[in-house]
C-alpha cells in the first residue's frame, strides 16, 4: 500500500522506535487518529495564542475548552512560574506545519491546575479541583485521556496520600487513561509524585534509537517510551491510549478479557505487545510502548474498515 500520510512525526526517532509512525502508515485508512477524542492536559497552563494550539483541527478549534483550577476561572494562562504546559500538548496532538503528534487529529482541554510543573505535595489540592473539573464535564467535551504532568522531583517509593487520590480512583472507574511522568533525576528507588499513586499509571522512558532504560523508575513503572524525558514520554503514551481507544471500539474488541476498565485494558493491552526490556540497575524487566502491535493486537486484518 502506498503511504498517504501528509504528515511528519514530530519526534521522528522515537516514533519510529515506538511503532507510532508504523501504525499511522498500517491503519491510515481503519483509524482517525484522535477524531472525536478530547485529550485534558493537566499542568502549568498554556499560551493560547501559539500557532500550534490557536489555529482550528478537522472538528473545530484545536483547544475545546480550558479551566484555571487554582483560580477558579476559565483562563489558563501561565502564571509565575509556569511554562511547561504551552509545549508538553506537542508530542500527543500538534498537527500544525507538516508536524504531526501521536493522536493529531484530537481536541484539548487545558487546564491549569498549578503554577508550575516542577511541583510540591501541597499542590494536591487544586489539582484534584482540576481532576474533579475532568470527572464532572468528561463527557460534555468527550475527554477520554488526561495527562497528568507535573512532577515533585523526588523519589518516592510508597504512594502519599493527598487529595488527589479519590479523584483518580473516580476517573479509573469511568475508564479514562490518566497518566504521568515519572521523572528525570535517573532514581532507580522511586519515582515522582503524582505518577507515584494508585491509579495513575507511571510512564518512564529509555533513550531515543536504542532500548536503554533510564531516567526514574523502579517497580512502580507501568511503561516506557522513547524520549528525551519521561514528560514526553507521558505524553507520547496519552496520544497512543487514544489511538488504542479508538481501534478497540471499531474492531469491536472484547477489551474486558484483559482489564477491569477500559483504561486498565489498554495498558494490559500495550504491555503484552509492548517490547521487553531489562534494567540492570533495578533487576526489573519493564515493557516499551509498540503502537503498531498494540492496534494489530485489538484490530486485525479481518476487522479493518
Amino acid at each position: 500500500m502506498t503511504p498517504l500520510m501528509a504528515g511528519e512525526p514530530v519526534q521522528p526517532t522515537a516514533f519510529r522506535q515506538a511503532g507510532i509512525v508504523k501504525a499511522w502508515e498500517t491503519f491510515q485508512e481503519a483509524l482517525t487518529f484522535g477524531r472525536g477524542q478530547t485529550l485534558a492536559l493537566v499542568d502549568d497552563g498554556c499560551t493560547l495564542s501559539k500557532p500550534e494550539w490557536s489555529q482550528a483541527g478537522v472538528d473545530g478549534p484545536k483547544v475545546l475548552v480550558t479551566y484555571d483550577s487554582v483560580d477558579g476561572d476559565s483562563d489558563p494562562s501561565h502564571e509565575g512560574r509556569g511554562y511547561h504546559g504551552s509545549t508538553i500538548g506537542i508530542p500527543s496532538s500538534v498537527n500544525y506545519n507538516n508536524k504531526w503528534g501521536v493522536a493529531y487529529n484530537n481536541q484539548l482541554a487545558i487546564i491549569r491546575a498549578l503554577e508550575c510543573c516542577h511541583c510540591r505535595i501541597s499542590d494536591a489540592e487544586s489539582v484534584a479541583a482540576g481532576l474533579q473539573w475532568i470527572i464532572d464535564h468528561h463527557r460534555q467535551y468527550r475527554i477520554t485521556t488526561v495527562n497528568l504532568a507535573p512532577v515533585d522531583d523526588l523519589a518516592h517509593a510508597e504512594p502519599v496520600p493527598t487529595a488527589i487520590d479519590a479523584k483518580l480512583t473516580r476517573l479509573r472507574q469511568l475508564g479514562l487513561w490518566v497518566s504521568a511522568p515519572t521523572g528525570n533525576h535517573h532514581f532507580t528507588r522511586g519515582i515522582s509524585w503524582p505518577a507515584s499513586q494508585p491509579h495513575c499509571f507511571a510512564i518512564g522512558a529509555v533513550k531515543q534509537g536504542r532500548d536503554e532504560v533510564y531516567l526514574d523508575r523502579h517497580h512502580k513503572v507501568d511503561l516506557l517510551v522513547p524520549a528525551a524525558a519521561t514528560s514526553s514520554s507521558n505524553a507520547i503514551a496519552c496520544g497512543a491510549a487514544m489511538v488504542l481507544r479508538e481501534a478497540i471500539e471499531k474492531a469491536g474488541y472484547d477489551w474486558q478479557r484483559d482489564g477491569p476498565n477500559m483504561a486498565e485494558a489498554m495498558l494490559r493491552i500495550m504491555q503484552q505487545t509492548g517490547v521487553p526490556v531489562e534494567d540492570r540497575a533495578t533487576e526489573l524487566t519493564f515493557r516499551r510502548l509498540d503502537l503498531a502491535a498494540a492496534l494489530a493486537h485489538v484490530m486485525p486484518p479481518g476487522k479493518r474498515p
